[in-house]
């Protein structure tokens, strides 16, 4: 079976539609290391589709909250971000079996978990550009629909949607008077895969600990340990 027999196929059955322009798609899930391993094959990889499919993802997302809930913008900006956060389209792509599809070079195919997950997101995001594209808004939509906003009542009752970062704050104020303190505690990995520990402190305390990609992702995950120690009985 050749790329576009495939990728069709995988269009038909997991998409739901077969692509007029099946290149788009396959460019959609064309990593840019896929390239350095064919340069002479292969020309174009899926950033610009992924920026996109991010436009579109936003838009799509931002349109059904204000249609359907009356909350104010702080609510409707935190359930937006909790939808298309890494994690939750990452998600999606893993239940489309998005990585069975990927073109990436050897090196990212041994690549960490956290990477591959970032990698997934993004190529869901592409994908979605791709589908634009080449099948209009309301079909771009349908698809964001089934994929992304399906997941929103399963947000809202498990609490997924509510920023660690803003709930300690106000845990810590309320009860100690004061406001937690964050700090990398370790820098690792290179420049393309770094990883960040954090140390989340208040009144000098640590009081707990994350790890991720970025300094941001670090200081969620301390803020959400923190919390469980906050809130044990």
């Amino acid at each position: 079976m050749n790329d576009a027999t495939a990728y069709q196929k995988f269009s038909r059955d997991v998409l739901g539609f077969e692509f007029r322009d099946i290149n788009l798609l396959i460019t959609a899930f064309t990593h840019r290391s896929y390239l350095n391993e064919h340069k002479k094959t292969v020309l174009e990889h899926n950033e610009r589709l992924e920026f996109l499919g991010d436009a579109v993802l936003e838009m799509v997302v931002t349109e059904y909250l204000f249609v359907n809930y009356q909350e104010q913008e702080g609510v409707l900006t935190n359930w937006r971000s909790a939808l298309v956060r890494t994690e939750s389209i990452s998600a999606a792509a893993q239940k489309g079996d998005f990585e069975s599809m990927l073109r990436l070079s050897r090196g990212e195919r041994r690549g960490t978990r956290r990477a591959r997950e970032q990698i997934l997101a993004n190529t869901f995001e592409a994908v979605v550009g791709a589908i634009y594209l080449d099948q209009g808004y309301l079909i771009a939509k349908e698809y964001i629909s089934r994929t992304i906003l399906s997941t929103f009542k399963d947000i809202l009752n498990n609490g997924s949607w509510i920023d660690p970062k803003s709930q300690l704050q106000e845990v810590a104020q309320s009860r100690e008077g004061l406001t937690p303190v964050y700090k990398v505690i370790v820098e690792e990995g290179p420049d393309h895969d770094k990883s960040f520990t954090v140390g989340v402190y208040v009144g000098g305390r640590l009081i707990g600990q994350g790890k991720g990609p970025s300094k941001q992702a670090g200081q969620q995950q301390a803020a959400s340990e923190a919390l469980q120690s906050y809130l044990k009985p």
